[in-house]
């Protein structure tokens, strides 16, 4: 218990900094005005889902009548949706799976919080790349896991391998790894993934001789649609045999509030259907019962399509500019909506205040287990971001004369 309560008290203190920036931007908003505050703190996509999805509510509308339309499904997923995920993960794994192998789930945060469920035991370590999404250590900790950061390696932030395989214990159960990342952006190399999934091979080679329980790699992939110039995000079924790949449609078809994820176990893994099934009644028992129904048949009939991704490109080189015309240093993020800032002094919060002063919200890298940065998110109209740009460079100026 004590292990529980610890873990979820980090995780909070985490996500306070976004909850704060949140009121925080209300606050001002009420005082100044919407037009005079612009707010880079959360990722709340803001571009409009594909045109096709006014048809698909449309169509899922028409057979809205019929009995037990919008009722329970299987825990696993509606079967139809579930044959749809397999043909479209098919090709974005390039490996061949079945809807046996898929869960479909409350977003890709419902997808981790089943799979910890049905894996962890009190003590088990979950190993992170810093930064990290501010919520693992939660996800992981409600069944006493404890999350396990590794500093990855800036400016790029690409994984540190070595610290990685010296991170691995006898009570590690899990990596995850975020590509594209939140909040860095970056985009794990093919090589370094592959290096991973080496790691954790040679790890569960000796607990199979030894009798112990396997780890696993969780790839947790909502952002996986969001590459820029020519990048891309490698498939991850191919790196081991001890691939879970979670993902959502918050992101790629903007449809956060309609809370739709998949679980995907690899088929080549010793014991997937235990895995699967036991992801299943986790899902069950911890009370999401099954992934709305509406949203399944809303993302199974819009695998094909995405928002607009040039819109958010867009935006993260106009924000590349007001970044390097106020001084700021930064790493160009080839991939998600975020960038992930050098703060110009060691303290990032007060950077973060500086900003405030100027009626710009961000959240201090701290937030993400990595101080000393600031996290932007592009999901704003441009013009917003055109509006931050004498704020950028009076607060780091403002830094710049402290110092």
């Amino acid at each position: 218990m004590k292990t529980v309560t610890l873990e979820i008290e980090r995780s909070m203190a985490s996500s306070s900094w976004i909850r704060k920036m949140f009121e925080k931007g209300l606050e001002l908003k009420k005082q100044y005005g919407e037009d005079a505050v612009c707010d880079f703190s959360l990722g709340n996509p803001d571009v409009p889902p594909p045109a096709k999805a006014r048809a698909a509510l449309e169509e899922i509308a028409a057979g809205a009548g019929r009995p037990l339309a919008l009722g329970y499904c299987p825990n696993a997923g509606i079967p139809a949706v579930r044959e749809a995920m397999a043909a479209y993960l098919t090709r974005q794994q390039k490996t061949q799976v079945a809807a046996k192998d898929i869960v479909m789930t409350v977003g890709a945060a419902g997808a981790l919080t089943s799979f910890f469920r049905a894996v962890t035991e009190p003590g088990d370590e979950v190993i992170a790349c810093a930064p990290y999404f501010v919520e693992y250590g939660a996800y992981c900790g409600h069944f006493g896991g404890v999350l396990k950061p590794v500093p990855s390696i800036p400016p790029s932030f690409r994984p540190d391998i070595a610290a990685i395989g010296a991170a691995i214990t006898p009570k590690t159960r899990a990596i995850i790894l975020n590509s594209p990342n939140n909040p860095t952006g970056c985009i794990y190399s093919e090589e370094d993934m592959r290096a991973i999934g080496a790691l954790v091979d040679r790890e569960n080679e000796r607990r199979e001789a030894s009798g112990e329980r396997a780890m696993f790699i969780v790839s947790d992939e909502p952002y996986r649609a969001f590459a820029y110039d020519g990048a891309e995000v490698c498939p991850m079924l191919p790196i081991s045999k001890w691939v879970c790949v979670l993902g959502s449609f918050s992101k790629t078809l903007s449809l956060a509030g309609e809370r739709i994820g998949y679980f995907l176990a690899n088929p080549a893994m010793p014991g997937e259907e235990a895995l699967v099934a036991a992801v299943t009644l986790t899902t069950r028992t911890l009370g999401f019962v099954n992934a709305p129904v509406i949203g399944q048949k809303l993302a199974a009939g819009l695998l094909d399509e995405t928002v607009d991704i040039a819109i958010y490109d867009r935006r993260r080189r106009l924000m590349a500019k007001v970044l390097r015309d106020a001084g700021i240093e930064f790493e160009m993020p080839k991939g998600a909506f975020y960038f992930f800032a050098k703060s110009p002094v060691e303290d990032d919060t007060l950077f973060v205040d500086a900003l405030l002063a100027e009626r710009i919200l961000a959240v201090p890298g701290r937030g993400f287990g990595f101080a000393g940065y600031v996290r932007l998110s592009c999901c704003v109209d441009e013009a917003i971001i055109e509006r931050s740009a004498d704020g950028f460079k009076r607060a780091a100026a403002r830094l710049a004369g402290a110092r």
